[in-house]
């Protein structure tokens, strides 16, 4: 569009409403006081309508999308709280049955659509991309006019533009005027002021950086949600969860196989109901309350480049002894002990018994890991044993058939079919029997050979969060940034004391953008003992108030 050229020569883009220059009104207006939100300039969102990127541009510019998106997201994150993340469901639990097996069809629902891994959702993300377009967009669509607007202001500005102002009176010029502007300059070097001179006319100016401060706040927050999408990077972010058995050895997840960790011992410290302390308070309490646990752990890294196995050869890193907010650290990785669990059941000792075998026979043992279970086992007494189903957490489904809830073995059933020996080992020659903890029972009629549980053997298990933020010196970036602009914007108040003789008399003007009061107090101080009088505030009460929402961009742009 055409630029619109004022009576002092200055082009202004068009829809400006006050000169850019000089500050004569280019448009009619019904008040009082003039327009001073963002200096009167257009803003492209303003005068630009009429293509799809001016018409994207004006949503995304508009400060009402902006918190809407704000308030979409609270609630989106509200909603996520209601049932825990699947990072946090118990361990071996799937999400796609947890959240219908505990929470019914509402469960159901928050799985299908995607609140149980909410942060890292594909619509979650579009709307944090979308609230970091809008905090672009709208403050490159106030900054920049009001950037061009400060920079090319005039010393002598329009009397109309002056007489517009919230601030301002006429005085007569008397003899004293020379040393009473002397007297005027002093003071406003006292308080700080940048003074600028023209001709007949003077401009004092200070803390022009406090426009800023709305908008640094944006930078900060722009850098905070680009911080919060890399952690949709595993090479940026990543938080999971590995359990590791006492005595075993397990890859530490995200490294590539490069890493692994082995739980050398786990151990847990509960209060004393003795204790001096808290000893009252414990006895109140039925549970025993851990003091602390922590897992001696030794750090392996994998020394040749071939595939993970049990061929695998490892060198030893470093041991170390993970607690509670002392985490074991390497190559930017933390492993966080945040959970255990005691006594898990790790493997079972059978024997076989019958009427025709001797005590030798009979004392011949065989153990079934119960995490890794061989599917065939040959015994040293001429029988064969094979695992035809294994359950690790048995449980019944809808319609009555056996399953397993998930793969840790919490309540095992296992049905072993039993070969006497010189029996061919083909289906549905053995013998078969489901055997559990305090459960033994003949599956096709009666056996000749009973399978009796000897021995159990059970572990501790501890629970580590495998944690790798790159992202967090991009988040404090982020927060110290908004952290600046917040103190900038909220601490510090640009304002502006304009003087211009004309015809004998001398016009002084005032603005500030916010804090009116300030800005009175110092004319009181400039002014005082000059026999010029205090500049007339042209608004009452709640005009002033309704005029100080106008006039600051922070509240616009926030």
């Amino acid at each position: 569009m055409d630029k619109v050229k004022c009576e002092c020569g200055h082009m202004n883009p068009y829809g400006t409403y006050l000169c850019e220059s000089c500050g004569i009104p280019l448009q009619k207006e019904e008040g009082q006081l003039a327009n001073m939100r963002y200096e009167g300039v257009a803003r492209r969102s303003q005068t630009y309508n009429k293509s799809v990127v001016d018409k994207i541009w004006n949503f995304f510019s508009s400060v009402k999308v902006g918190i809407w998106i704000i308030v979409i997201l609270l609630l989106a994150s509200s909603i996520g709280t209601i049932f825990p993340q699947e990072m946090y469901l118990p361990r071996g639990e799937s999400a796609s049955t947890y959240y219908q097996n505990e929470y019914g069809a509402f469960g159901q629902l928050y799985y299908q659509l995607g609140f149980h891994n909410l942060y890292s959702s594909w619509w979650y993300t579009l709307i944090l991309a979308a609230l970091g377009i809008s905090l672009v967009i709208a403050s490159l669509d106030r900054v920049v006019p009001l950037y061009r607007a400060l920079k090319t202001q005039r010393v002598d500005r329009h009397e109309k533009f002056l007489e517009r102002q919230r601030l301002f009176t006429r005085f007569e010029i008397g003899e004293k005027l020379d040393e009473n502007r002397e007297s005027i300059e002093k003071k406003l070097k006292e308080k700080r002021y940048s003074i600028r001179k023209k001709d007949q006319s003077l401009l004092a100016e200070k803390n022009r950086f406090a426009r800023w401060g709305p908008y640094i706040n944006h930078i900060g927050l722009i850098i905070f949600l680009i911080g919060g999408l890399l952690r949709l990077f595993p090479e940026m972010y990543l938080d999971d969860y590995i359990w590791v058995r006492e005595g075993e050895t397990e890859v530490v997840r995200g490294t590539d196989g490069e890493f692994f960790l082995r739980n050398d011992q786990f151990l847990v410290e509960l209060y004393d109901e003795d204790d001096p302390v808290f000893g009252e308070a414990l006895q109140t309490v039925s549970d025993p309350v851990v003091k602390t646990y922590q897992t001696s752990a030794t750090l392996f890294e994998r020394s040749d480049d071939g595939a993970i196995g049990s061929d695998t050869e490892l060198d030893e890193v470093k041991t170390y002894d993970i607690r509670v907010n002392d985490p074991l650290t390497f190559d930017s990785f933390s492993l966080y002990q945040v959970d255990y669990k005691l006594n898990e059941l790790s493997e079972f000792t059978f024997r076989i018994e019958g009427e025709d075998l001797d005590e030798e026979e009979e004392s011949v043992t065989f153990n079934v890991d119960l995490n890794d279970p061989q599917m065939s086992y040959d015994l040293e007494n001429g029988f064969r044993v094979e695992i035809v189903e294994y359950f690790p957490n048995f449980m019944l489904n809808e319609q009555n058939e056996p399953t397993t809830l998930n793969r840790i073995p919490d309540n095992p059933r296992i049905i072993f079919e039993v070969f006497p020996p010189d029996t061919e080992a083909e289906e549905g020659r053995g013998e078969l029997s489901l055997i559990g903890v305090q459960v033994n029972e003949a599956l096709n009629g009666e056996n000749d050979y009973r399978i009796a549980m000897t021995d159990v053997d059970m572990v501790n298990v501890t629970g580590l969060t495998v944690r790798r933020d790159r992202t967090l010196p991009i988040l404090i970036l982020g927060g110290a940034i908004f952290m600046v602009g917040l103190v900038q914007g909220s601490y510090w108040h640009h304002r502006r004391i304009w003087l211009r003789e004309k015809d004998g008399e001398l016009l002084i003007a005032g603005h500030a953008n916010k804090n009116w009061h300030s800005l009175k107090k110092d004319f009181e101080y400039v002014l005082k003992d000059t026999g010029i009088p205090q500049p007339i505030d042209q608004a009452d009460d709640q005009e002033a108030e309704n005029s100080d929402e106008r006039d600051g961009e922070q509240h616009g742009s926030t």
